[in-house]
């Protein structure tokens, strides 16, 4: 099975012969292009041309961050499985209110039921979390635009990270501040969100649907709105399990971050958040319907075949929802 590259240090990609070489200072190292589904450039990289045409000949994207840790751009392969008809299907249920609403909807759902799987497991472990648990179970998920749906995520949202000062040590969650992180812990999640955000961007291209035609986030021209739409449902899968791991067990503190307009994380601490993140989503669990075992990584593709068996009416979407 193919896995993502990181490059953490700055370098050259480029192409000699058949070959693609990342190249520094310190080396020259072969990249394994056969074994590679992304590129995650998290450093200062330079893609020679050469390089680049290769990889996308390829079907490899490569996605870049900046200094801080935070999604940049991708260079993007033109899509290798093309399908009119799942095309014209996804842009029918975008245009059509009533089935958009559905998967709006059925994204929010998910989100606010696998929030919540995670505050109850840490209520079994003692942690006062009770009042932020009624507060989001009475968060209903209905309204009559796409508007009314995203106001609701975002109150599920609000509670549950006002709930992480209960079962975090050393850190503090006063809000959710974006651009840029006002503390440390929203630099974390910042991070985190743009990794998933990229692999899920990477799975959606291993798909017949389009990456910029959305039913949560409004499409936009300048992102991938669909990738933000699925990977919203495995934030508290994924992410925020990762950040209470590097937390709780010590792997990132306080000394880890940098702070210039706002916080985030020295490259040696991407590092060892890349690789608990890394082991998360190879870790296999067995899937419920499916009988076998699948990786986190693979829940992600997973979630959008599900959108296009949705879309071209074999079987109703339903997201995912945690089981364990």
């Amino acid at each position: 099975m193919k896995k993502p590259l990181y490059l953490t240090q700055e370098g050259i990609v480029k192409k000699e012969g058949n070959t693609i070489y990342f190249v520094n200072k310190e080396m020259k190292r072969a990249m394994p292009v056969e074994d590679i589904s992304e590129i995650n450039c998290m450093a200062r990289i330079t893609v020679k041309s050469g390089a680049a045409y290769y990889l996308m000949k390829l079907g490899i994207p490569v996605h870049f961050f900046n200094k801080y840790g935070y999604y940049a751009g991708s260079l993007y392969p033109r899509e290798q499985l093309n399908s009119g008809l799942v095309i014209v299907k996804q842009v029918e249920h975008y245009l059509d209110n009533e089935k958009r609403m559905y998967i709006a909807k059925e994204i929010v759902g998910g989100i606010k039921d696998n929030v919540l799987k995670n505050l109850k497991y840490y209520r079994k472990r003692g942690k006062d979390v009770d009042e932020y648990i009624s507060k989001i179970e009475d968060v209903e998920v209905e309204g009559q635009s796409v508007m009314d749906i995203m106001n609701r995520e975002a109150q599920i949202w609000s509670h549950y990270y006002k709930s992480f000062n209960y079962f975090i040590r050393g850190f503090k969650m006063e809000k959710r501040e974006y651009h840029p992180p006002g503390d440390e812990l929203n630099a974390l999640i910042s991070y985190g969100n743009s990794l998933l955000y990229t692999a899920t961007l990477t799975e959606i291209y291993n798909t017949y649907l389009h990456p910029s035609i959305s039913y949560l986030h409004e499409p936009s021209e300048r992102r991938f709105s669909l990738a933000l739409d699925l990977a919203d449902i495995f934030k508290p899968v994924i992410v925020e399990r990762v950040i209470f791991t590097v937390i709780n067990n010590g792997i990132i503190k306080k000394s880890d971050f940098n702070k210039e307009l706002g916080y985030y994380l020295k490259d040696s601490a991407k590092r060892k958040f890349l690789q608990v993140y890394d082991e998360k989503m190879k870790t296999t669990i067995m899937h419920k319907q499916l009988h076998r075992k699948v990786s986190y990584r693979r829940l992600l593709r997973l979630e959008a075949y599900k959108l296009v068996k949705h879309v071209l009416g074999d079987k109703t979407y339903r997201s995912f929802r945690m089981w364990w």
